[in-house]
C-alpha cells in the first residue's frame, strides 16, 4: 500500500517535476526542426531524421555525463565539502568538453561515410550530410550542457537546467524560423540555429555552474584526477546504457523481420513509450541526487528510506500510467498513422506495454538508487546479464511464424515483460543485499 504522504516527497518532487521540464527540451527541439524543416520537402526532412539519428545515438549515449556528476557532487555536499563538490562538477564538465570536441572533429571527418551507410536516396544523403556536418558543432555545447546539469542536480538545483532548457527551445525555434525561411539557408539554416542554441545553453550553464565553484572556493581548471576518476566512473554507466540501446535496437531488428507494418506499429510503440519514460526518468534523477547526498551524509537509514519512497511513488505512477495507456490503446496509434495495416498492429502492443508499465516503472527507480550510490560497476556488469534473457527471445520472435499483430506484441512482451522482469530481478538483488549502500565522500 503506498502511503498518502511522507517526509520525503517535496524533496523529490523538487527534483523530479523540474527535471521533467528539463527532459522534454530534446524531443522539442527535435520536433521543432522536423516542423520547420517538414515544409522544404521529403527529401530534407528525410535528410534530418537520418542526420538526427545519428546525433541523437551519441548524446543517448553520453548521459552518463549527467548520470556520474549528479552522484559525485551530492556525495561530497552530503558529506560537508561544497569546495570538493564544486571540484567534482568542474570536472565532469571539463570530461564532456573534450569528448564533445572528439565527437565534433569525428563527426566532421566520418560523417559522410556515416549517412551513407543509411542507404538512403542521393537527395536525402546530400540534405542529411550538409545538416550534419554543421549540427556536429553543437556536440560541445550539448555535452557540456548534459554534465552541468548532472551539477546542479548534485546541489539539488533542477530549477536552473530546466529555465536553460526553456530560454534553449524557444532561442532554437526563432533561430530556426530566421535561418531556414528569413536568410533561405534551408536545412543548413536548421543545423546553424541548434548549434547557436545549444552554445548559447552551454555559456548560460558554464555561467551558472562557475559562480557555485567558486563561491565554494574551487578553481575552475580541471584536475587530471578528477577527471580521469569521472571517465572512470562515467565508462561504467556508459557500458550499462550501451547494453539498454542494444536491447532496443534488437527490438527493431526483431520487428523488422516480419514487415513494414509490424515496423511501423513497433516504432509508434516506442514512441508512446518513450513519452513514459520521461516521467519514470525524473523520479529516478531525483534519486540519484538524494541517495547520493544521504550516503554522503553517512546516512545509510536515510538513504534507505528515500529508496522505499522512490519505490512507492514509481509503483503508483507505474500503475496510473498503464491504466491511461490501457484506456486509450483503440485510439492511440491514429494519432501516428492511417495506415490500416499498422493500425491493426498497435492495440494489442500497447495493452502489453500498458500491463508492463508497472514494473517498467520499479526498474527504473531501482536504476536511479543504485546510480546515485555510485554503483555504476554492477549496473554495467547486470546490463550485460540482462541481455542474455532478452536477445535469444528476440531471436525467437523474428524467426516465428506470426501475424504482424502478434509480431509487434511478441517484440513489446520480450522488451517489456522478459526484459524489464530480469533487470528487475539484478537490481533488486542487489537492493536486497544492502551492498549498495556504501557511505562515504566518494
Amino acid at each position: 500500500m503506498v502511503a498518502l504522504r511522507s517526509r520525503h516527497d517535496r524533496a523529490i518532487a523538487a527534483l523530479a517535476v523540474p527535471s521533467l521540464g528539463a527532459l522534454l527540451a530534446e524531443p522539442l527541439f527535435l520536433a521543432t526542426d522536423t516542423a520547420l524543416v517538414g515544409h522544404l520537402g521529403p527529401q530534407a526532412l528525410g535528410g534530418l531524421g537520418v542526420a538526427g539519428t545519428v546525433l541523437q545515438t551519441a548524446v543517448g549515449l553520453l548521459i552518463f555525463l549527467a548520470y556520474a556528476t549528479t552522484p559525485a557532487v551530492a556525495r561530497r555536499i552530503g558529506a560537508g565539502d561544497p569546495a570538493g563538490a564544486a571540484r567534482a562538477g568542474v570536472d565532469g564538465i571539463w570530461l564532456a568538453a573534450v569528448i564533445g570536441l572528439a565527437l565534433a572533429l569525428g563527426g566532421a571527418a566520418a560523417g559522410p561515410a556515416l549517412v551513407r551507410a543509411f542507404g538512403a536516396d542521393p537527395g536525402v544523403v546530400a540534405a542529411a550530410e550538409a545538416y550534419l556536418l554543421i549540427a556536429v558543432w553543437g556536440l560541445p555545447g550539448m555535452l557540456v550542457v548534459v554534465a552541468a546539469t548532472g551539477f546542479l542536480r548534485g546541489l539539488h538545483d533542477a530549477r536552473t537546467p530546466l529555465v536553460i532548457a526553456v530560454a534553449g527551445f524557444a532561442a532554437n525555434a526563432a533561430l530556426n524560423a530566421l535561418l531556414i525561411y528569413g536568410l533561405g539557408w534551408g536545412v543548413r539554416g536548421s543545423a546553424a540555429g541548434t548549434v547557436l542554441a545549444q552554445t548559447g545553453m552551454a555559456v548560460a550553464a558554464l555561467v551558472v555552474c562557475a559562480r557555485h565553484a567558486r563561491r565554494a572556493g574551487a578553481g575552475l581548471r580541471p584536475g587530471a584526477g578528477g577527471v580521469l576518476a569521472s571517465a572512470r566512473a562515467g565508462g561504467w554507466l556508459l557500458l550499462r546504457t550501451v547494453s539498454l540501446r542494444i536491447a532496443m535496437v534488437g527490438t527493431v531488428v526483431a520487428a523488422t523481420a516480419h514487415g513494414t507494418a509490424a515496423l511501423g506499429a513497433t516504432q509508434i510503440v516506442f514512441s508512446l513509450f518513450a513519452v513514459v519514460w520521461l516521467a519514470l526518468d525524473a523520479v529516478a534523477i531525483a534519486g540519484q541526487a538524494m541517495i547520493a547526498r544521504a550516503l554522503g551524509a553517512g546516512d545509510a537509514q536515510e538513504a534507505r528510506e528515500v529508496l522505499r519512497r522512490l519505490l512507492e511513488l514509481a509503483l503508483a505512477a507505474g500503475l496510473v500510467l498503464g491504466a491511461a495507456v490501457a484506456a486509450l490503446s483503440p485510439v492511440l496509434g491514429r494519432v501516428f498513422t492511417t495506415d490500416p495495416a499498422v493500425l491493426a498492429a498497435v492495440p494489442a502492443a500497447v495493452l502489453v506495454m500498458a500491463v508492463s508499465l508497472p514494473l517498467g516503472a520499479v526498474v527504473f527507480a531501482l536504476d536511479g538508487v543504485l546510480i546515485g550510490a555510485g554503483d555504476g560497476r554492477y549496473l554495467a556488469l547486470a546490463g550485460l546479464a540482462n541481455l542474455v534473457v532478452a536477445v535469444p527471445l528476440l531471436v525467437l520472435v523474428a524467426g516465428a511464424p506470426l501475424t504482424a499483430a502478434q509480431a509487434v506484441a511478441a517484440v513489446q512482451a520480450v522488451f517489456g515483460v522478459a526484459y524489464m522482469a530480469a533487470r528487475f530481478a539484478t537490481l533488486a538483488l542487489r537492493v536486497r543485499r544492502g551492498r549498495w549502500a556504501r557511505v562515504g565522500a566518494a
